[in-house]
């Protein structure tokens, strides 16, 4: 008898925990617990796909719930300011006075920027405030809602598109909630656009066996590349980067391998994200779009841009940029634009003076990018050119985010002095062989990038057509790897605190 009551607590305390929230650990898609309940919410799904208000209700209490796990009740933030937009989206369209139209959109946007400024930059203004003046500064225990800014821009997009007569308001608010708390792009995006989302709520043809599997394909690739690659080398930027007392202790090679390492980390965490992320709509039967295309081929920071969070870049040119000028205003307005928009995204990522350096950083080599185009266009086209601006590309690249992922100024100025004056070659083989599956990582992620595209789309239809028995070998395998190559704990994705 003791010892049925000794399970049947132990099964109660499991089931409290399990509807409690933790804000110190978010829900992630890497997560048994995530898969224990999208197994459940699956078959669900799939039976009341085509019964419209069922399927959006049930799908949006799961992400509800989903965002509820990751920050608690504070997630009902994102229904109140969710209600507020709706309205005011609709009046706008509704408004025949352009001067009540424009207060209306700026309300809107006082209130999603201020909700976020709020929560992301109250430390960091006090902490600024009180440097001035010479106080004590206490952080306030502050805990932002999951996803606050990608959420926070699909709000903006809708009611600035709205404004702009590009899509009519949605007149349900399930429809808009449904859009706005979707659990794929909940976390870190994709930053999907109203105006491409919500027609595809009109669908009425069912989810394809392409769909289905192409998903399942790109999911078992983010799983790869954030809980295997990312996770796995993550372990050595970590040992470096947030010790600053020990840098002094390193060469300038191990330094440049720790700054090399968390590039690629980086990339495979993010981009492993928002594979899962696509992989999830297409199997539910949504187009998410595409959200890394590569970058690490560019052959300049423009094209990087246009390669990297490819969603949100373009939310930064189409509600940033072009809304400061753009190009419209010649061409020293032009490079003052585009280097502020660097500027405001890189404080966007983070409350702090290396962000703000990250941002600069890009925002400069965009610039001289620019400058420098009419001559880079009379260079010829030929491979080592090519190979060269790959380099400087992804050198440009790999230096500025020493600063993103330092825990200070002083430590990422230290980090890259140590690389440009105490670097020696001789490191390297000691650094391979205790270190030889990190750097076989490494390798391995940075040529995979290189494969042609067709491969992989190859490999792609190849798993849609193939037998069941082969998607499931495939599947033990992965997570055969996920095993093997786990930690004690699940990494957070690095942009879940964006």
């Amino acid at each position: 008898m003791m010892l049925l009551n000794d399970n049947l607590t132990f099964a109660l305390h499991n089931i409290a925990s399990f509807f409690t929230p933790n804000p110190s650990m978010p829900l992630v898609f890497s997560s048994g617990t995530f898969w224990m309940m999208f197994l459940v919410f699956l078959p669900i799904f799939a039976c009341i796909r085509h019964r419209k208000r069922q399927m959006m209700l049930f799908v949006v209490a799961f992400s509800l719930f989903f965002a509820f796990k990751s920050c608690g009740w504070i997630f009902l933030l994102m229904v109140a300011t969710s209600v507020i937009d709706w309205h005011l989206a609709r009046r706008i369209a509704r408004a025949e006075s352009s001067g009540r139209r424009k207060a209306m959109l700026w309300l809107s946007l006082l209130c999603s920027l201020g909700t976020l400024v709020a929560f992301k930059y109250t430390n960091f203004f006090l902490h600024s405030w009180h440097d001035i003046v010479g106080g004590n500064f206490q952080p306030l225990d502050i805990i932002a809602p999951i996803g606050i800014s990608f959420y926070t821009f699909r709000t903006i997009s809708y009611v600035v598109d709205v404004y702009k007569a590009k899509m009519p308001p949605v007149e349900s608010y399930l429809n808009y909630l449904f859009y706005l708390s979707f659990f794929p792009c909940l976390v870190a995006g994709p930053v999907v656009r109203a105006k491409d989302f919500m027609p595809q709520l009109e669908r009425t043809s069912p989810v394809t066996k392409a769909e289905i599997y192409g998903g399942l394909w790109l999911v078992m690739a983010g799983v790869v590349k954030k809980a295997i690659v990312a996770d796995y080398l993550a372990q050595y930027s970590g040992i470096i980067f947030g010790s600053p007392e020990t840098l002094q202790g390193y060469s300038g090679f191990e330094l440049l391998m720790a700054a090399l390492g968390f590039t690629v980390q980086l990339y495979a965490d993010f981009s492993g994200y928002s594979d899962m992320a696509i992989g999830l709509g297409a199997i539910m039967g949504f187009d998410l779009g595409v959200n890394f295309d590569h970058p690490f081929r560019s052959l300049n920071i423009t094209e990087f841009w246009r390669r990297w969070h490819i969603s949100l870049s373009f939310w930064l040119r189409d509600y940033v940029y072009i809304p400061l000028g753009g190009n419209r205003k010649g061409k020293v307005r032009q490079y003052l634009n585009l280097f502020l928009t660097m500027l405001i995204g890189g404080f966007w990522h983070g409350a702090g003076l290396n962000y703000i350096v990250w941002g600069a950083i890009h925002g400069i080599a965009l610039v001289v990018h620019k400058l420098c185009l009419p001559s880079l266009k009379k260079i010829p086209d030929t491979w080592p050119v090519r190979l060269l601006s790959g380099l400087i590309t992804f050198t440009t690249v790999m230096l500025a985010f020493v600063f993103f992922r330092a825990e200070s100024f002083a430590e990422a100025t230290a980090i890259l002095t140590g690389i440009f004056t105490n670097f020696d070659l001789a490191y390297l083989p000691p650094f391979v062989s205790v270190r030889y599956v990190w750097c076989i990582m490494l390798v391995l992620l940075l040529v995979a990038h290189f494969v042609p595209v067709r491969i992989y789309q190859g490999a792609k239809r190849w798993f849609v057509e193939s037998h069941w028995l082969f998607k499931l070998a495939v599947f033990v395998i992965v997570v055969q790897l996920v095993l093997q190559f786990a930690s004690a704990d699940v990494a957070p994705f690095i942009y879940a605190q964006y």
